[in-house]
């Protein structure tokens, strides 16, 4: 047997041996999900917390590693402690406990800032940012009128505020989910998406484990795992119970229904799982750690989705049989409706189509106006210690509490006057307030300080960074600090967009010309979906960027939107409208290579479907927009914008603008040139077979 056949044969094997022993195969199941849990579980704590916004090798990250090799320490503070109503001995005695804790390579007392003394503490190199603050919040714990903070106690803070929004949000979400699951589902079939969702998440945490020992991975990740986890495994359960339903209606029980609903929506979860996993993994090109853990995180959850949908579906479908069939007939009228308001929709197919787009336009358009703002202290929650630091020296002002712009010059020692001369030219650079004195570090490297006024990464900053940049020197010269590494971000971002959205298109179009054979579907979906992701990304805009909302979504704005956020966020809503699209596509081709007309192929399909899809999207929306309960505002964003994609993509986009250009197109919806034609393979026909 040739390796195709055994691949295109294995997936049936082992259905039929699921559905021949489905009490076996649970029992291997449940083991999976318990050391699954034991193992994978605690993957919180092993994840980075540090930051992951920029890329290695970026200028600014070369100029720390310059000024690290040279010290052995890091350029600036990373742990900052307010000490209220000192008094010397009191500092002195802050100072000595910072020095003596582990990681620490220097401390000192940074003087007066008000009413309050400054001690700060500068971090070896090789320090655990993370152990150091942890220690470091462990020593001056209960202590009155001390405030720790600093930029190592804030990544730690936010950190451990993921962990804590992790546990609210599941809190938040399971119990809504089972209410919703109880209203679709009905019966005992409101435990398969539980069930299915519990193997996905902890299933993908076993998973980020293994692939964070070979490649490190951000802890901002494991948001996504869990709203996108649970959402996937209740549409994906959702959809194979509906089809269930109706092959008991027409095959009666047995080990003959399942089978048949495993070959049809079964594979079309398969298909559905491609085109999450190929979006999001997208984001993996570019060389930013959030982004590309990120990535990695989503298309691992949604290949375990479908993997744990294709486990635990069999042998419970299985062992429930008829009790798990439809007898309400609410169903019946529901998809009448929807047949009628597909016909209504293709009887004036142009204006609808028109009317739709535009609206579309509109509710896009403010995210044609986003301003792009780094992630900085306003992310951290109130509350947090680091937070207090943060918004404290922020008020004081003064020198001391402003982040220099970092310069690290790579010149011999005996070149200290063109160093010097150098950094005089510096100083003349419009925004640059004072250059600190060169210092010269040791064997080929001097530090020299730009301070700057207002925010470290402001406009000022940023401006002042590139035209540091600008200037001539006669030896090699590497910028850092806040400003240099947002800068760094734009310009990695922008320099691999391109290739991105290529192999979004890409890949989106591939698999979706392997289900359908057609080059004009494809096509039209990017374009619907590039509709719905302006629509999601706008409240972004309007929300965070206009500082709206903020009482109610606990947040503080800065003045406009992260740009990694946005293209998470993009990805994410991109990849859910393709879902949505393959399970529609999927009925409408179905029922057309079974000789029913186009259009009346089109009002089945979404009779069929179109309950199925609002009711997941409704369901996907409470699980992914539990991110809005996060604290952290760049978490937050996720969860609104996908929830509201979702349900625009299923109320909107399949409902009225997917008939419609249906109708208009016609026939030319499934054309294809003729070489691409031949080379479709026909073996994968029916993987396109069956949703809802």
């Amino acid at each position: 047997m040739c390796a195709a056949t055994r691949r295109a044969t294995m997936a049936p094997m082992l259905v039929r041996r699921l559905i021949a022993h489905p009490r076996r195969a649970l029992l291997a199941l449940l083991a999976f999900v318990l050391v699954a849990g034991v193992v994978g579980g605690p993957v919180a704590d092993r994840l980075s917390s540090d930051g992951g916004f920029v890329a290695a090798g970026a200028d600014s990250q070369v100029a720390v590693e310059r000024v690290e090799a040279a010290t052995g320490r890091a350029p600036h503070g990373g742990v900052v402690v307010l000490v209220d109503a000192p008094t010397p001995q009191r500092v002195a005695g802050v100072v000595d406990r910072l020095a003596r804790l582990p990681g620490v390579a220097s401390a000192r007392d940074g003087g007066r800032l008000g009413d309050d003394a400054v001690a700060t503490a500068t971090l070896r190199a090789d320090a655990d940012d993370d152990a150091v603050a942890e220690a470091a919040l462990a020593a001056f714990d209960g202590q009155r009128g001390i405030t720790v903070g600093g930029g190592a106690v804030a990544g730690f803070q936010l950190g451990d505020t993921i962990s804590g929004d992790l546990a609210r949000a599941e809190m938040l979400a399971f119990p809504l989910l089972l209410l919703l699951s109880l209203l679709f589902f009905r019966g005992r079939a409101t435990w398969l998406p539980l069930l299915v969702g519990v193997t996905t998440v902890l299933g993908t945490f076993l998973a980020l484990t293994g692939i964070d020992a070979v490649h490190g991975l951000n802890v901002f990740a494991l948001n996504l795992v869990i709203g996108l986890g649970l959402g996937l495994a209740i549409d994906y359960t959702l959809f194979v119970v509906t089809r269930f339903r109706e092959e008991l209606a027409t095959r009666g029980e047995g080990p003959e229904a399942v089978a048949a609903t495993m070959r049809t929506a079964g594979r079309t979860v398969v298909f559905s799982a491609a085109t999450v996993a190929c979006a999001l993994i997208t984001l993996t090109v570019f060389p930013q750690e959030f982004l590309r853990s990120m990535g990695i995180a989503g298309a691992t959850v949604a290949v375990v989705a479908a993997l744990a949908t294709l486990a635990v579906a069999p042998p419970l479908l299985t062992l429930w049989g008829a009790k798990l069939a439809r007898h309400d007939r609410g169903a019946a009228r529901g998809e009448a409706r929807w047949h009628r308001l597909a016909h209504a929709v293709m009887r004036r197919p142009g204006p609808v189509a028109a009317i739709t787009a535009a609206a579309m336009l509109a509710l896009a358009s403010p995210a044609l106006s986003t301003t792009w703002t780094p992630v900085d202290a306003t992310a951290i929650p109130e509350g947090k210690s680091s937070r207090e630091v943060a918004d404290r020296l922020a008020a004081a002002g003064g020198e001391r509490t402003r982040e220099p712009v970092l310069l690290a010059v790579s010149a011999p020692a005996s070149d200290g006057a063109q160093v010097r001369a150098f950094a005089a030219e510096v100083a003349r650079v419009a925004g640059v307030e004072q250059v600190t004195p060169p210092r010269h570090l040791g064997g080929s490297t001097w530090q020299l300080d730009a301070v700057v006024p207002g925010d470290p990464a402001g406009a000022v900053a940023r401006h002042v960074v590139e035209d540091v940049r600008d200037l001539s020197a006669p030896f090699d010269v590497r910028v850092g600090g806040s400003a240099a590494e947002f800068v760094d971000q734009q310009a990695a971002l922008g320099s691999r967009l391109g290739l991105a959205l290529g192999l979004l298109a890409g890949l989106t179009m591939l698999v979706l010309w392997l289900m359908t054979g057609s080059v004009v579907l494809p096509l039209k979906a990017v374009l619907m979906n590039v509709l719905t992701v302006g629509a999601a990304l706008a409240p972004l805009t309007i929300i965070y960027q206009g500082g709206h909302l903020t009482g109610l979504l606990g947040y503080t704005p800065n003045g406009g939107v992260e740009p990694s956020d946005f293209l998470v966020t993009a990805a994410l809503v991109f990849a859910l409208s393709t879902d949505y699209g393959v399970f529609l596509l999927g009925r409408i081709k179905e029922l057309r290579d079974a000789g029913v007309p186009d259009r009346e192929a089109v009002a089945i399909g979404l009779a069929r479907t179109g309950r199925v899809v609002t009711a997941a999207a409704l369901l996907l929306a409470v699980a992914i927009g539990a991110f809005s309960t996060s604290s952290i505002s760049f978490i937050q964003q996720i969860g609104v914008a996908t929830a509201v994609g979702v349900l625009v993509d299923a109320f909107v986009v399949r409902t009225l603008l997917v008939p419609a250009l249906m109708a208009l197109l016609g026939r030319w919806n499934w054309w294809s040139p003729r070489p691409l034609a031949r080379l479709h393979p026909r073996g994968l026909g029916d993987l396109h077979a069956g949703a809802g």
